[in-house]
């Protein structure tokens, strides 16, 4: 569950609060909603999860990619950004594989940020469709 580069030391304490907070909503919308269904639908649903927990996440962020001097626009969306600290990327495939976490590990690079999670909805136990990444 675990990929990228993790020592105690790396994430903040208030990183991991909200990390653990995030995923206590899937769990939540994955005992709720079960697997099987669109992406779209458990963005949604984990988008008004985090919200009714009190954080603050957006959806369908832009990052933007430095290049010279040029900030480029080249479709990096992050599915969900809670409270500006952690990244959570949502899947509803058959099985992760390495390019999804090499998406997640891209999008903290070019976000700056440390913490992001990998989650496929199309599992029968959610813990078996999690990836934690650490950069």
């Amino acid at each position: 569950m675990h990929e990228g580069h993790e020592d105690a030391e790396a994430i903040s304490a208030e990183v991991n609060r909200v990390g653990k907070a995030a995923m206590d909503a899937a769990f939540t919308v994955h005992s709720a909603l079960g697997p099987g269904l669109l992406e779209s639908v458990y963005e949604a649903c984990l988008f008004e999860e985090l919200r009714a927990a009190g954080l603050a996440v957006e959806r369908q962020v832009a990052i933007p990619l430095s290049y010279r001097e040029a900030r480029l626009d080249v479709g990096f969306r992050l599915d969900l950004l809670v409270e500006r600290k952690v990244i959570m990327e949502i899947k509803a495939i058959d099985a992760l594989a390495s390019i999804h976490t090499a998406q997640v590990l891209t999008y903290l690079k070019f976000s700056s940020l440390r913490l992001g999670y990998l989650v496929n909805f199309n599992v029968s136990r959610l813990k078996d469709g999690l990836r934690r990444v650490v950069l």
